[in-house]
């Protein structure tokens, strides 16, 4: 299990990162429109620096949900590998089995 803390700072991040969203594409279009001036590009660009750090969608981490482990996790189940072959095994997931030859 992951300490409660970085399970909550996740959880800070995916909130930051919905709430600036919006900001983010339109700061983005406009650094990309080759039509606007580069005084309003190189403005769009300052604005987005002055964005919080971890509305940066790249920042966020995928964590299992159940124990908020942050790697082996898989995003169709949104669980980590070990918490997939336990549910798994217990037949609780439909159409998954375990592989046997």
């Amino acid at each position: 299990m992951a300490k409660r803390a970085l399970i909550e700072r996740e959880k800070k991040r995916t909130r930051l990162v919905q709430k600036y969203a919006a900001k983010r594409t339109a700061l983005k279009k406009v650094m990309d429109d080759q039509s606007q001036t580069q005084e309003a590009r190189y403005e769009a660009r300052l604005k987005l620096q002055r964005l919080p750090r971890n509305a940066n969608p790249t920042r966020k981490r995928n964590r299992c949900a159940l124990t908020g482990r942050p790697r082996g996790t898989f995003r169709k189940f949104g669980l980590a590998r070990s918490k997939i072959r336990e549910i798994a095994f217990r037949g609780e997931i439909p159409g998954l089995t375990k592989a046997s030859w």
